[in-house]
């Protein structure tokens, strides 16, 4: 038979902690501050609810702490901005619900309501994905049409200036041609 401490943490206590600490988190607050006030509530020392929280609580709540943690940052980010934000379900659970099984079964369902939510935003999105795939193949075919053209532009440029230079040298040929022509030409005058 196992002696139980007299100090031993009881169910509801480890609750209270991690209620509280998750609420902090949230909130932007320090989990400093989060032990004060359950040391408060509990009669024990923010060192005492500290260690308890750092040695085994918070591994049971990983995922509450990631969810606090985003939550934290949504709040923060609404703050700066007027975007839509998500009904996240509430990752802690509260003093009043009163039985193990009952808290798991609150939290799953709020879980499953969350879910169904982000799959009826998915499905809204779905016609926004379809659209974006048919914007970025436009995107493709137009770029690939700009690369045919860039490429006959340069084409139609070096053969451009090709007919420039034949027809310098054809204008060059013409005016010697003319210079030399008239000086007979002036003596065929003089001669009639």
């Amino acid at each position: 038979m196992t002696a139980m401490r007299q100090d031993a943490w009881t169910q509801d206590e480890d609750l209270l902690l991690a209620e509280v600490t998750l609420k902090h988190i949230r909130e932007g607050s320090t989990q400093l501050l989060a032990f004060e006030e359950v040391g408060e509530k509990l009669s024990r020392t923010p060192a005492a609810c500290g260690f308890r929280w750092n040695s085994l609580i918070r591994k049971q709540y990983d995922t509450a702490i990631s969810l606090a943690k985003k939550q934290r940052k949504e709040r923060n980010k609404g703050k700066s901005s007027k975007k839509e934000k998500w009904n996240e379900p509430e990752v802690y659970v509260s003093q009043n619900e009163a039985t193990d099984s009952y808290r798991s079964s609150a939290f799953i369902d709020k879980v499953i309501l969350f879910l169904q939510d982000l799959k009826l935003k998915n499905a809204e999105n779905a016609p926004l994905g379809e659209e974006n795939h048919s914007l970025r193949q436009q995107l493709l075919d137009l770029e690939s049409r700009h690369a045919e053209l860039q490429d006959s532009l340069e084409r139609l440029n070096k053969e451009y200036s090709i007919v420039c230079e034949d027809y310098k040298a054809l204008i060059g040929i013409m005016d010697r041609a003319r210079k030399r022509r008239e000086p007979q030409e002036l003596e065929t005058m003089q001669q009639k």
